[in-house]
Protein backbone atom coordinates (compact mmCIF):
# COMPACT_ATOMS: atom_id res chain seq x y z
CA UNK A 1 0.00 0.00 0.00
CA UNK A 2 0.87 3.51 -0.91
CA UNK A 3 0.07 7.17 -0.20
CA UNK A 4 -1.17 9.55 -2.68
CA UNK A 5 -2.61 13.29 -3.06
CA UNK A 6 -5.11 13.51 -5.55
CA UNK A 7 -4.55 15.90 -8.09
CA UNK A 8 -8.02 16.07 -10.03
CA UNK A 9 -10.22 13.55 -11.30
CA UNK A 10 -11.09 11.67 -14.82
CA UNK A 11 -14.31 11.84 -16.49
CA UNK A 12 -15.65 9.13 -19.31
CA UNK A 13 -18.23 9.71 -21.71
CA UNK A 14 -19.01 5.37 -22.02
CA UNK A 15 -19.68 4.07 -18.94
CA UNK A 16 -17.88 1.02 -18.37
CA UNK A 17 -20.14 -1.60 -17.14
CA UNK A 18 -18.40 -3.47 -14.95
CA UNK A 19 -17.34 -0.70 -12.77
CA UNK A 20 -19.29 -0.16 -9.01
CA UNK A 21 -20.57 3.89 -8.82
CA UNK A 22 -17.21 5.59 -7.62
CA UNK A 23 -14.75 8.02 -9.13
CA UNK A 24 -11.48 7.31 -11.25
CA UNK A 25 -8.94 10.23 -9.60
CA UNK A 26 -5.79 11.72 -10.97
CA UNK A 27 -2.85 11.33 -8.11
CA UNK A 28 0.65 11.44 -7.37
CA UNK A 29 2.36 8.93 -5.51
CA UNK A 30 4.16 10.68 -2.27
CA UNK A 31 7.84 10.00 -1.53
CA UNK A 32 9.88 10.65 1.51
CA UNK A 33 10.04 14.54 0.64
CA UNK A 34 6.61 14.66 0.35
CA UNK A 35 5.14 12.98 3.74
CA UNK A 36 7.81 14.80 5.34
CA UNK A 37 5.80 17.99 5.10
CA UNK A 38 2.13 16.49 3.96
CA UNK A 39 0.38 19.97 5.39
CA UNK A 40 2.25 22.20 3.17
CA UNK A 41 2.06 20.02 0.19
CA UNK A 42 5.48 19.82 -0.70
CA UNK A 43 6.02 18.00 -3.83
CA UNK A 44 7.84 15.11 -4.54
CA UNK A 45 11.45 15.35 -4.48
CA UNK A 46 11.67 14.37 -8.51
CA UNK A 47 8.79 14.26 -10.66
CA UNK A 48 7.08 11.10 -11.04
CA UNK A 49 7.04 9.52 -14.74
CA UNK A 50 3.40 9.65 -15.00
CA UNK A 51 0.65 10.16 -12.61
CA UNK A 52 -1.55 7.17 -11.41
CA UNK A 53 -5.58 6.54 -12.46
CA UNK A 54 -6.84 5.62 -9.02
CA UNK A 55 -10.62 3.99 -8.44
CA UNK A 56 -12.39 5.20 -5.51
CA UNK A 57 -15.78 4.88 -3.82
CA UNK A 58 -14.84 6.35 -0.84
CA UNK A 59 -15.24 9.85 -2.08
CA UNK A 60 -11.98 11.63 -1.97
CA UNK A 61 -11.48 14.87 -3.52
CA UNK A 62 -8.51 16.92 -5.10
CA UNK A 63 -5.84 17.56 -2.43
CA UNK A 64 -7.07 14.32 0.15
CA UNK A 65 -4.40 11.87 0.90
CA UNK A 66 -5.29 8.36 -0.18
CA UNK A 67 -3.94 5.05 0.58
CA UNK A 68 -3.89 3.11 -2.22
CA UNK A 69 -3.05 -0.70 -3.48
CA UNK A 70 -2.16 -1.44 -7.20
CA UNK A 71 -2.09 -4.65 -9.28
CA UNK A 72 -3.94 -8.10 -8.32
CA UNK A 73 -4.79 -5.84 -4.55
CA UNK A 74 -6.73 -3.70 -6.53
CA UNK A 75 -9.38 -5.85 -7.10
CA UNK A 76 -10.04 -7.86 -4.37
CA UNK A 77 -12.51 -5.26 -3.46
CA UNK A 78 -14.64 -6.31 -6.67
CA UNK A 79 -14.41 -10.06 -6.24
CA UNK A 80 -15.47 -12.59 -7.78
CA UNK A 81 -16.36 -9.91 -10.38
CA UNK A 82 -13.35 -9.10 -12.91
CA UNK A 83 -13.12 -5.09 -12.98
CA UNK A 84 -10.94 -3.34 -15.17
CA UNK A 85 -8.70 -1.40 -12.13
CA UNK A 86 -5.28 -1.33 -11.71
CA UNK A 87 -5.11 0.85 -8.21
CA UNK A 88 -7.90 1.26 -5.76
CA UNK A 89 -7.90 3.75 -2.98
CA UNK A 90 -8.33 1.56 0.11
CA UNK A 91 -8.67 4.42 2.60
CA UNK A 92 -8.49 8.40 2.59
CA UNK A 93 -5.55 9.46 5.14
CA UNK A 94 -6.45 11.81 8.01
CA UNK A 95 -3.65 12.43 9.25
CA UNK A 96 0.52 11.28 9.14
CA UNK A 97 2.80 10.99 12.20
CA UNK A 98 6.09 10.32 10.91
CA UNK A 99 8.22 10.06 14.02
CA UNK A 100 12.17 8.71 14.21
CA UNK A 101 12.96 5.77 16.06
Amino acid sequence: MRIARVKGRVTLSPKVDELKPGSLLICEAMDAAGLDDVEGFTRRESDMAESLVVFDHFGAGEGDLIAFTEGGEATQPFRPERVPVDAYCAAIVDRISISEG
